[in-house]
Parts: C-alpha cells; sequence; structure tokens
C-alpha cells in the first residue's frame, strides 16, 4: 500500500524507550500516525515540484535582502508570498541591472509557489526559444508548448538580451496565449520594462505581447550595485548563491 510514512511512525513508536507513546489512547496513536503519512506525500509531492521546476538556486523569500537602496518592497513580496499572485493569474516582472539579484527573487517566488502547491519551471530565455526551434524540427514542438501551457508558473531569466527573431515572437505570443487565464509568468530582465517594445521587434506582435503581459502584472525593479566579486564570481548575496539576495 506504500504507507511508507506510517510504517516509519509505527517504528519510531514501538522504538521509543521512554514509553510516551504508551500513554496515548488508539486514536491518539492512530492520528500521529495518519498525520506522519500525510506530511510524508506532501514532502514527497513538493520534492517532485522542485525537481520539475529545475531551479538553478536554493532561493527563498525569506532570505531576500531588503537593505535600503536596492529598492526592494518588503510589504509587497510578503504580498507575493502568499501566492494569491498565482490563483489570480497574474505576472511578476523584476527588473535591474545584472548582479543585483533578480534570479534569486524570481526563484524564490517560484520555489514559494511549489511549497503552496503549485507547478513551476524556470527558463532562460535564450534556451527557451532554442529548446522551441529543435522541438519543431524533430516533432516535440506540440508536447513542448502544452507542457509550457500547463505549468503554474512559468519563469523566463535573462529575458531580451536579444532581439526576437520573426518564429520567436510567434511561439512567445502562442505561449501566452495558451496560457491566459490559466498561469503566471515570473520574468527577469536588465532592461526596463518600457524597453521590451522595440527588443521583440514587431510593432503590432510587440503590442499584443506586451498587452498580455505588463497590465497583469506585479513589477519590482531592484536597484543598487552588482553582487559579483572582481573575480567574476558572487559574493553571499549574489544571484548565485545559497544566501540573501
Amino acid at each position: 500500500m506504500k504507507l511508507v510514512g506510517m510504517v516509519q511512525a509505527l517504528e519510531e513508536q514501538a522504538a521509543g524507550s521512554n514509553g510516551e507513546s504508551e500513554k496515548l489512547s488508539f486514536d491518539e496513536r492512530l492520528g500521529l500516525v495518519v498525520d506522519r503519512e500525510k506530511l510524508y506525500r506532501d514532502n514527497r509531492r513538493l520534492e517532485s515540484r522542485l525537481r520539475q521546476a529545475k531551479l538553478s538556486q536554493l532561493a527563498c523569500l525569506e532570505d531576500i535582502d531588503f537593505k535600503a537602496g536596492r529598492n526592494l518592497d518588503r510589504g509587497l513580496i510578503k504580498t507575493l508570498g502568499n501566492c494569491q499572485w498565482v490563483r489570480d493569474h497574474l505576472h511578476v516582472l523584476v527588473t535591474g541591472k545584472t548582479g543585483v539579484g533578480k534570479s534569486f527573487v524570481a526563484q524564490a517566488l517560484a520555489h514559494r509557489a511549489c511549497r503552496e502547491g503549485f507547478t513551476a519551471v524556470k527558463w532562460r530565455a535564450s534556451r527557451l526559444f532554442q529548446e522551441l526551434a529543435l522541438a519543431r524540427g524533430d516533432g516535440r514542438y506540440g508536447r513542448l508548448m502544452k507542457s509550457l501551457a500547463r505549468v503554474n508558473v512559468l519563469v523566463i531569466d535573462d529575458w531580451g538580451l536579444s532581439m526576437l527573431g520573426d518564429t520567436d515572437r510567434l511561439d512567445f505570443l502562442e505561449i501566452l496565449e495558451e496560457r491566459s487565464g490559466k498561469g503566471s509568468l515570473v520574468m527577469t530582465s536588465q532592461l526596463p520594462v518600457k524597453n521590451w517594445h522595440e527588443t521583440i521587434g514587431h510593432p503590432t506582435i510587440a503590442d499584443a505581447i506586451m498587452d498580455r503581459i505588463v497590465h497583469q502584472a506585479y513589477q519590482i525593479d531592484i536597484k543598487g550595485e552588482t553582487k559579483r566579486k572582481p573575480d567574476g564570481k558572487l559574493d553571499s548575496g549574489g544571484e548565485k548563491s545559497e544566501g540573501k539576495a
């Protein structure tokens, strides 16, 4: 029956040296065993969601650094932490210079969503468009688009590093259309949101894309200096570290 959590709880009760479990009633002991099974299953589901999310950092909202000068609103982050934005299918746009912690914040939001029972997946923008092009050639395009449409939180990192090609623009518009009213986006970019239109390129498609994103999004613009050290590594508060960001 695969009741691993129950087995563990029963073994612990049987091995208890202080006899505390023997003082409990049958109903109380049964309740503890059932609770352990639920906790075990919840943890397994969370582990599965985090594996599928492919987050590159161990990022948590509790570890975000709100020191002065970063332009991070503690109240907004707390609000986002309840994941109502995911339930409402809204988006979060995180902008700022390289190294200021954009990816950390984005992945912390995805991590919280996973903890709240939602699915998430992270893609670098360039890698996503490369994968879509490859999938179109080997017959996986439809499956990949369906998987992108199903996930509750789609994280797109490093958006806007280069101009979108014709196919990229249409692919992204299709992703947005398929996810409309069904899922949320978290996007990070070095470019201010006001400059995204020209990066997309085609005015009409850019209008359609921006209309589906900006008017339904929280915007976080992180300020401050890069957390990357001169040797190219990040300090304990950098984007690629497991410390605060």
